[in-house]
């Protein structure tokens, strides 16, 4: 009689090892027809891909397969890696599942690239400093965001719809500070305006505007008209104390909402996109969307703070 080793052993040489059991087509995700990448099952027992599912999700709460309803799945908001299939993929495939990860990897690289093929969400007028409440529902833009936060970058642009284009040729970088996501899949996302940009060519992604990019800088002065940059800047805040101060209601609507006017800094130089607290009044002021475009797109301090310094004055002096 054979021993218990002997037995093991046996059994062992009769059974198909797995990889020879299994073919790569068996652990292929159904939507994108690859190896499963951070594979997840849902609670009617199918499995996918996270980003696969999370994108179908984003048009409808149901089951890619068998359009179950997954809203409480939807609305538990996390998403449990299959461990087991992970460890059978690991094990059986290891060479494929690192290429299939160095894929993944590849593909947030070029996402987290901030000059070309950037987001653009076409939606409001945003500043440098300016915080900007975005309220995400359309499915285009819900991934755009999670792409966003998954790829580290956290930032996308900003611009305007302008007619004869889908969207206007200048814009402002917007960094994700938070994301509240809502129990169907909508967010309410925390942003803040970073720098300001024109678009050299237009793209599209997965059904979202890109954009190929330049930053925009003001041009720096010195000597002589450095001073009188200075006078002009100390002049037009005055103005704006004044209009907080003595507004209309409407203004002090806007100042309860916004908060106050912010200091002035010491340098009015030192940022690329001159100092906040005219970004801040461009905001705030009732001024066309194309007018303030123009205003966001100027790269001279002094041509800003003239144009701030006429609409201050001509506000001040309408009657109450």
């Amino acid at each position: 009689p054979l021993d218990n080793k002997e037995e093991t052993a046996a059994a062992k040489s009769t059974q198909p090892c797995l990889g020879e059991s299994l073919s790569i087509s068996d652990l292929e995700c159904s939507l994108c027809i690859r190896m499963f990448f951070e594979p997840v099952t849902t609670p009617c027992g199918h499995t996918f891909c996270k980003e696969c599912l999370e994108r179908c999700l984003d048009h409808r709460p149901n089951c890619p397969l068998c359009k179950q309803s997954l809203r409480e799945y939807l609305k538990a908001g996390r998403y449990s890696p299959t461990v087991l299939l992970q460890d059978i993929m690991l094990a059986t495939f290891p060479t494929q599942l690192a290429e299939r990860r160095e894929l993944h990897q590849a593909e947030m690289a070029e996402l987290s690239n901030l000059t070309k093929n950037i987001p653009i969400f076409v939606c409001t007028m945003s500043f440098p400093g300016i915080p900007c409440p975005l309220h995400v529902f359309e499915p285009r833009y819900r991934l755009m965001i999670r792409r966003c936060q998954e790829s580290g970058s956290r930032r996308f642009g900003m611009c305007i719809y302008e007619n004869g284009k889908s969207f206007a040729d200048y814009g402002c970088m917007l960094e994700i500070r938070q994301v509240e996501l809502l129990a169907d899949g909508r967010s309410l996302v925390d942003t803040i305006g970073r720098q300001r940009f024109r678009v050299l060519s237009r793209g599209h992604r997965d059904g979202y505007h890109t954009a190929d990019i330049e930053y925009l800088e003001d041009k720096k002065v010195s000597g002589e008209e450095l001073q009188e940059l200075q006078c002009l800047h100390e002049s037009t805040y005055c103005l704006a104390q004044r209009f907080c101060e003595h507004g209309d209601l409407t203004s002090r609507h806007i100042l309860m909402q916004h908060g106050p006017l912010p200091e002035k800094e010491e340098d009015i130089q030192a940022s690329a996109d001159g100092p906040t607290w005219c970004w801040w009044l461009i905001s705030i002021l009732p001024l066309d969307p194309s007018y303030q475009l123009n205003l966001l797109s100027c790269t001279s301090l002094r041509a800003r703070l003239s144009q701030l310094q006429h609409i201050l004055t001509a506000l001040l002096q309408q009657p109450p």
